[in-house]
């Protein structure tokens, strides 16, 4: 492979990690009955969603075709996610849950990051990462 094919492999992976995220907010949300709680899982949500737009964007800039379905390993986490939680669970379960997929995401996506990307997808790369953390921080409230 060469660097572009590198480069745009690694994006779609972090691609179907914001893919993950947005269905797996889409569960908690569902799972919730506390607003402050339901408000910023949407927030959260809504901030994997731009992130899908700029890199599915920046992807085909570089000619790349975005990966845009989550693929076996995205079921079987909703699955997975859906089996440990039940149909409705108390929200501070749901939060530690978030914040567990959210340091997780971060964690793969530095690593990606790390790897094999041009300039520009790396910069791009860290003000994603810059905005999961943030969301992370608000997650992170959540339980104080």
């Amino acid at each position: 492979m060469d660097k572009q094919s590198d480069t745009i492999n690694a994006l779609n992976q972090m691609l179907q990690g914001e893919y993950m995220a947005v269905d797996v907010f889409n569960i908690f949300i569902s799972m919730t009955q506390e607003e402050t709680v339901k408000k910023i899982f949407q927030e959260v949500q809504d901030n994997h969603r731009q992130n899908i737009l700029i890199l599915a964007k920046h992807i085909q800039e570089l000619g790349g075709q975005p990966h845009e379905n989550l693929g076996l390993k995205g079921t079987m986490a909703e699955i997975k996610i859906n089996m440990q939680l039940g149909s409705k669970s108390e929200a501070s379960k749901l939060i530690e849950k978030a914040i567990e997929g959210e340091t997780k995401g971060i964690n793969m996506s530095e690593k990606l990051v790390r790897g094999n990307l041009d300039d520009p997808s790396r910069d791009l790369a860290g003000e994603i990462l810059h905005r999961d953390r943030q969301s992370l921080d608000q997650l992170r409230i959540l339980l104080h």
